[in-house]
């Protein structure tokens, strides 16, 4: 997960997925997601979502991209999808977060 977006995956696989990332440690989706689990006490799912909204609070502060150009770069096909995972996971819209975040 944390190489995948360093990586021209998300633009060609989209969206990581639960079964995308078990295959990718050549694991059954449901044992993958009882390591995580177990692990992290989140689903594998959770998991996913958290390490996206990573990857998006490291672009957030670019201030030549649009939101909507990073939900696109992070493989959201919309947008508004981006959006509200982003308040969400992180409890303020993208634009607040890189408004009063940035230095």
């Amino acid at each position: 997960m944390n190489a995948y977006y360093q990586t021209d995956k998300p633009q060609t696989t989209g969206l990581p997925s639960v079964a995308y990332c078990a295959s990718e440690l050549n694991l059954s989706a449901n044992y993958f997601g009882d390591l995580i689990k177990k692990e992290t006490r989140h689903t594998a799912q959770e998991y996913i979502q958290s390490k996206v909204i990573e990857a998006a609070k490291e672009q957030i502060f670019d201030q030549s991209k649009s939101v909507s150009q990073i939900a696109y770069k992070l493989s959201f096909e919309y947008p508004q999808h981006f959006m509200r995972l982003f308040k969400q996971r992180v409890g303020q819209s993208p634009n607040d977060y890189r408004r009063f975040h940035s230095n």
